[in-house]
């Protein structure tokens, strides 16, 4: 186990927003069991989108939990997943026609949220 460069205030913050995520993401999954009549509102793309985040969010919270625990692994790979998900994020968001206004908001909130995870995760770095 190896002392990582963020304090516990940081991993408690970290939690959370992973937890935010998370939770985004199963309520968008719940979303597209509401209005999984409506082709409009849930194509293919949102139901591999909305499978994507549940996935990712998962992998986020156990990463975060063993950065928590000190494994410089862990973390070095929850930097480059903070820089990544956003990005990916505004591009889908940004591709016209793609997803319902609905989950292009969701989606907002959650690039929003790793926004927010890549500042806290980076901002240990010296």
């Amino acid at each position: 186990m190896t002392r990582t460069p963020l304090g516990r205030r940081a991993f408690r913050t970290l939690k959370w927003l992973a937890g935010a995520y998370l939770s985004l993401g199963v309520l968008a999954l719940a979303a597209i069991v509401l209005l999984r009549g409506d082709p409009a509102q849930v194509n293919d793309a949102v139901w591999t989108r909305a499978l994507i985040v549940l996935i990712t969010a998962v992998v986020l919270v156990l990463l975060t939990n063993r950065a928590a625990r000190g494994s410089a692994g862990a973390l070095r790979r929850l930097r480059i997943i903070a820089v990544v998900v956003p990005v990916a994020i505004a591009v889908l968001v940004a591709l016209p026609g793609l997803f319902p206004l609905w989950m292009r908001l969701e989606q907002g909130l959650c690039g929003l949220v790793m926004v927010g995870y890549a500042i806290v995760v980076h901002g240990g770095r010296r």
